[in-house]
């Protein structure tokens, strides 16, 4: 809905409106990727997983809506304050899910390798941090569609969560990889996957940053809430005796 009081043109408003019906569809189709990509996973569905794949360019099509009707706006209307800030963040909010869904089909497209290849427990794992992830997402996009700033934060703060996650699945994964190489292949693809969760999260935290600095022009104070430790992890060979 339009922020502030109704503008004395209508169609404006309408406009407007419109433009924050293309984000909320924007954001029920990422969260469906993502949430058919993770159960993919899950199941083993190759099916589902092409499916995600192939339905990527839906959120594709909705972005370039976003695009022509914000600059068209912006050349029409020369909007100022809060409507040039709901729809230049509008705008980026779009590039966001159409980032996310791009990453939930980057996910998708590991399931065959994992579903051909050995079980490894860590699979359980890397969809528990997915629906993590899942509802981080959901929460950043309503608080962006209602304008929420509350909720805004309460994801912003919640990024640390994520990153918690991802360094212990890490680490997880280095290990069943040291235990036995037939675990290499299907680790390394749960790598990839802990990435794109991982990114979806800063991208679920981007939003609520967009959400707040659209409502109070401010941005968020104070550094981003991170705790990744990926990059320092040792993991210690073990030794067996021959």
């Amino acid at each position: 809905m339009p922020v502030g009081d109704p503008h004395t043109v209508r169609a404006f408003d309408e406009e407007l409106a419109r433009l924050n019906e293309h984000i909320a569809r924007m954001g029920g189709l990422a969260e469906t990727q993502l949430a058919d990509a993770l159960q993919s996973i899950l199941d083993g569905d190759e099916e589902k997983a092409k499916r995600v794949i192939e339905d990527d360019t839906q959120v594709d099509d909705v972005h370039m809506q976003v695009e022509e009707e914000a600059i068209r706006m912006l050349a029409l209307r020369q909007p100022v304050a809060d409507d040039l800030r709901t729809i230049i963040q509008s705008l980026k909010a779009a590039s966001t899910l159409e980032r996310i869904a791009d990453h939930a089909a980057s996910t998708a497209k590991r399931v065959h390798v994992l579903h051909e290849g050995p079980a490894v427990p860590p699979v359980k794992s890397a969809v528990r941090m997915g629906w993590l992830v899942l509802d981080m997402l959901k929460q950043a996009v309503d608080a962006l569609l209602r304008r929420d700033i509350e909720r805004a934060v309460e994801v912003w703060n919640r990024d640390s969560e994520v990153d918690d996650f991802y360094s212990s699945l890490f680490r997880e994964l280095l290990t069943y990889m040291m235990e036995d190489t037939r675990n290499i292949t299907p680790c390394t693809h749960l790598l990839f996957v802990a990435k794109n969760l991982e990114r979806i999260g800063d991208q679920a935290t981007n939003l609520a940053e967009m959400t707040y600095y659209m409502v109070t022009g401010k941005q968020l104070e104070g550094e981003r809430p991170k705790s990744d430790t990926s990059s320092f992890t040792i993991v210690e060979p073990k030794h067996y005796e021959g």
